[in-house]
């Protein structure tokens, strides 16, 4: 049997009727402040689990299912949670993790499709190949993170920072990244011919100085007032983008069709390799 404890009081929370906490069942178990630290729930079922509070610094959740769990101000630095499934199912609930630490915590692969994550710690976190839509990532901390193929498609990352970040070969489509800052995030590919799509986003307002977004699938972009200081936007496919008074002081426009971009207020005398069709040239 394993008794799991409280981490400041030592009271007993719960007790486990098993050797390892691995591929358990723990659905449904009042665990708030539950000292969970360095623990092995890889393959544990902890649906709808409150685990409010928890420490969980260095947890292995290897396919650990948290559908409805409550993580909101857990502390999960560190933790390894590749292939955990957070997500909206059919018969479960978004976890929600607002507040909650992943600093450095490997989600590869993980499924959190719908979960909160407002003003939440994921500073150098693994997020690649992550299933992200629809997910609430409002307010957080994603400095550095890895995020190679992720799939961010209408997410919520209004105010995130996302300064250093790789986001190469992700899909961003129809995200919110308004006020989001990107300084030198990397938004090109990890192999000749690729392209990371960010179709349909708002970047109105964000900070994108240094970033590198070459040959990006930007369609319809909104980036109005956005800072494109220093961009690499070269090869870029921006068809019905609007950069309405962004700032493109040095960036880099090579290769890149701007007939059908709206551009007025943005003064592309400052930006590098800009062919500016004849009709446009007057615009202020």
């Amino acid at each position: 049997m394993i008794e799991i404890r409280h981490k400041s009081t030592g009271e007993p929370l719960g007790r486990v009727e098993a050797t390892t906490l691995a591929g358990a069942d723990l659905r449904e178990m009042s665990l708030n402040g539950a000292d969970l630290q360095g623990a092995d729930l890889s393959g544990a079922d902890l649906e709808l689990s409150d685990l409010v509070e928890a420490d969980l610094r260095g947890a292995r959740l290897v396919g650990t299912l948290l559908a409805g769990a409550r993580l909101i101000q857990a502390d999960l630095s560190g933790a390894d949670l590749s292939q955990a499934r957070f997500g909206a199912e059919r018969h479960g609930r978004a976890a929600l993790l607002n507040g909650a630490n992943l600093g450095g915590a490997v989600l590869k692969g993980a499924d959190l499709r719908h979960a909160e994550l407002h003003n939440a710690n994921l500073e150098g976190a693994d997020l690649s190949h992550a299933d992200l839509r629809v997910t609430d990532f409002q307010g957080s901390n994603l400095r550095r993170v890895v995020a190679q193929r992720a799939l961010f498609i209408k997410a919520n990352l209004r105010e995130v920072d996302l300064s250093d970040a790789d986001l190469r070969d992700s899909h961003l489509n129809d995200a919110n990244l308004a006020t989001a800052r990107l300084r030198n995030a990397d938004l090109s590919s990890t192999h000749p011919g690729g392209f990371t799509v960010i179709n349909l986003a708002n970047f109105e307002d964000a900070d994108l100085r240094g970033a590198n977004l070459r040959h990006v699938l930007a369609q319809d972009v909104n980036m109005r007032h956005a800072d494109l200081t220093d961009v690499d936007l070269s090869e870029a496919v921006l068809g019905g983008a609007i950069l309405r008074r962004a700032d493109v002081t040095n960036a880099n426009f090579a290769g890149v069709e701007l007939a059908s971009v709206t551009m007025e207020f943005a003064n592309f005398s400052k930006a590098r390799n800009a062919v500016i069709p004849p009709y446009k040239k007057n615009l202020r």
